[in-house]
């Protein structure tokens, strides 16, 4: 693997690996150890891969599997960056796959879907001032009999190569990044988001830790929480949780 010349021109550091527990354990470990600069860790196989809630991301070798540790990150700001990665990964896919673009899609709030089949997911880890961006790209294969039903890369007939594709996210996540400068510009990646993301204007369901809502997707505050329109009109302001399509069983 090797990073885009525009990404390495900007001091951004990569460790490559064969085989690792999980990237964004060990880029977590990093930044703990006084690491400075942002710093990729990328692997071809993962053996304790980690999603959101605690999920295990099953990790074969074949996709692609990246964290960028991030210094100097504003308290508060880390989880803009699941928009901002979000918004990377969506626009690596596109330049790559052209052919395929019309159908990605940005699912709240950090996955990337072909179709309604999820593709690419993040994972955003911060303490202390800095963060962790955990990517997860199926270029190769995919998980059957999950939840969100998923696919690939190749299999949507664009033969990438994890390397490829990560050689191009290095430069995207860098562009969008930068659009974001620290949490100052999160009002322009958040309205990029919303002209790529699916469901917006569309009745959704929403699982929380203890209930669902189903509802009217009316968009994105300004922090980046989604609004719910239930039944009775009231505006429910979700800060976490997990949205299907009502035809969706989840």
């Amino acid at each position: 693997m090797k990073l885009d010349p525009i990404a390495a021109a900007a001091g951004v550091k990569l460790e490559a690996l064969d085989t690792i527990d999980s990237t964004n354990t060990l880029a977590c470990q990093r930044a703990r150890a006084g690491e400075h600069g942002a710093l990729w860790i990328a692997a071809r196989e993962q053996t304790a891969g980690r999603g959101r809630r605690g999920n295990v991301w099953i990790s074969e070798p074949g996709n692609l599997y990246a964290s960028l540790l991030l210094p100097g990150v504003p308290a508060g700001r880390a989880g803009e960056l699941a928009f901002v990665a979000g918004l990377g990964v969506y626009d690596a896919i596109a330049e790559l796959a052209p052919r395929i673009a019309a159908q990605l899609s940005l699912k709240w709030p950090n996955d990337v879907l072909l179709g309604c089949q999820k593709l690419a997911g993040m994972l955003i880890e911060a303490e202390n001032g800095w963060a962790v961006i955990g990517i997860g790209i199926n270029c190769a294969h995919h998980p059957e009999r999950i939840a969100q039903p998923a696919t690939d890369l190749k299999t949507a007939g664009a033969e990438l190569s994890s390397d490829e594709v990560f050689c191009r996210l290095s430069r995207t996540l860098l562009v969008r990044l930068r659009q974001w400068a620290d949490g100052a510009g999160f009002a322009a990646i958040r309205s990029d988001w919303l002209i790529r993301a699916g469901g917006v204007g569309q009745d959704i369901r929403v699982r929380l830790p203890s209930q669902e809502l189903v509802g009217h997707f009316e968009g994105l505050d300004a922090t980046g929480h989604l609004l719910l329109r239930l039944p009775d009109g009231k505006i429910q302001v979700v800060s976490s949780g997990e949205v299907f399509a009502l035809a969706e069983t989840g």
